[in-house]
C-alpha cells in the first residue's frame, strides 16, 4: 500500500520531527482535531489521532491509525470500506494495566486502608498482611493486555484464569473458558480483572447473571465501561456478591456529578490514567507500522473490524 498524505489530528509536530527527518516520500499536516476540514480529509490517504475528528468519514482514506489500544469510537463511526486499513497502537499499555491492577491488589493485601485507620487512632494493632500467591484472579480479555496483567500476577505465584470469546488457551493462564462457561471460574475468584474492548459481543457482559457467580470477589475494570452494566454493580455490592470495585473506565466519561458512584465507600474511581498513551511511545509505534506497510509486511496491530479490535 503506498501511503503519500498523513493527517495528523493534533499539533505533534516536534514528536514527529526527528522520526520524519527522512520520509521525503510523505507529506504531513498537523491540524488540531477540531479545526480538520473536510479538504484536509480528502488530501489525506492516511489519517492519525487519538479520536476521529468532527467530521470524520473514512471512506476515501486507506489508513486509520489510533493512537489508542482501543478503536470503538473509529468504528462508531458509518462509512467504512472493506478496503480501508485500520490500525491501533500497542506499546506498553500491557505492562501499565498491570501495575495499576498490581497496585491496587496489593493496597488490599497489605491492610493499607486498616492500619492508616490504626494510625489515626493511634491503635498499635498487628495484622497479618496476605500474599499474592494465595490469591485466584479471574481476567476478562486475554489479547496482548490481558496476557500482561497474566503475567505480572502469575509471576507472583497467583492461580489466573482467563475468559474470552474464544477460549483458546493462552500463556500465563492455568485456563481460559468462553464467557458462557466462567461461572465456576468466578465463584473461585478474590479478584475479577476486565480488559475487555467495547464490542456488541461484550456490551454490558457485566449484568445481573454474571455477577451473581461472584462469591464476595472484588472487582477491576481498565477495559471500556460500556461492557459494565453499572445497575447491575451497585447490586452486586449491595448484596455482597462483589467486596469492592476498582473502575478506571465508566459508561459516562467525565462521570456525571450526580452519579451514586462517586459516593460509596467500596468503589475507587480513577479518571481513566490506567494506561494513558505516551506520544513519543505512540508516535515510534506509528512510524513502525508505517514502515511495514511500506513493505507489505504482516501487521500484529491491524483491526478486525467484525471483532472490534
Amino acid at each position: 500500500m503506498h501511503i503519500k498524505n498523513i493527517l495528523v489530528a493534533g499539533k505533534y509536530e516536534k514528536f514527529f520531527q526527528e522520526r520524519i527527518f527522512n520520509k521525503k516520500s510523505q507529506n504531513f499536516r498537523f491540524i488540531p482535531v477540531d479545526d480538520i476540514t473536510l479538504d484536509d480529509l480528502t488530501w489525506a490517504d492516511a489519517y492519525v489521532g487519538s479520536k476521529p475528528c468532527p467530521n470524520f468519514n473514512p471512506s476515501n482514506l486507506k489508513w486509520v491509525h489510533s493512537f489508542n489500544a482501543g478503536v470503538n469510537n473509529f468504528l462508531e463511526v458509518e462509512g467504512w470500506k472493506e478496503t480501508t486499513l485500520l490500525t491501533r497502537t500497542i506499546c506498553s499499555f500491557g505492562e501499565r494495566i498491570s501495575e495499576y491492577c498490581l497496585s491496587y491488589v496489593l493496597r488490599d493485601l497489605q491492610f493499607h486502608k486498616y492500619f492508616k485507620e490504626k494510625q489515626d487512632q493511634k491503635e498499635w494493632v498487628p495484622k497479618t498482611p496476605k500474599m499474592v500467591k494465595e490469591l485466584t484472579i479471574v481476567i476478562f480479555g486475554t489479547g496482548e493486555i490481558g496476557q500482561a496483567v497474566a503475567k505480572t500476577f502469575h509471576h507472583f505465584g497467583a492461580t489466573v484464569y482467563g475468559v474470552s470469546q474464544s477460549g483458546k488457551q493462552k500463556d500465563f493462564f492455568k485456563e481460559v473458558e468462553k464467557p458462557a462457561y466462567a461461572g465456576p471460574l468466578l465463584t473461585l475468584a478474590d479478584w475479577v480483572i476486565s480488559t475487555l474492548p467495547s464490542t456488541k459481543e461484550t456490551y454490558k457482559l457485566f449484568d445481573d447473571e454474571l455477577f451473581n457467580n461472584f462469591n464476595g470477589a472484588a472487582f477491576i475494570n481498565v477495559g471500556r465501561g460500556a461492557t459494565v452494566d453499572e445497575v447491575a454493580l451497585i447490586e452486586g455490592l449491595n448484596i455482597g456478591k462483589i467486596r469492592c470495585a476498582v473502575l478506571d473506565v465508566l459508561t459516562n466519561e467525565p462521570l456525571p456529578e450526580d452519579s451514586e458512584l462517586w459516593l460509596r465507600e467500596d468503589i475507587i474511581i480513577t479518571p481513566h490514567i490506567s494506561a494513558v498513551t505516551d506520544l513519543n511511545e505512540a508516535v515510534s509505534y506509528f512510524m513502525d507500522t508505517l514502515y511495514k506497510i511500506e513493505r507489505n509486511e504482516k501487521l500484529h496491530n491491524q483491526v478486525d473490524f467484525l471483532k472490534g479490535y
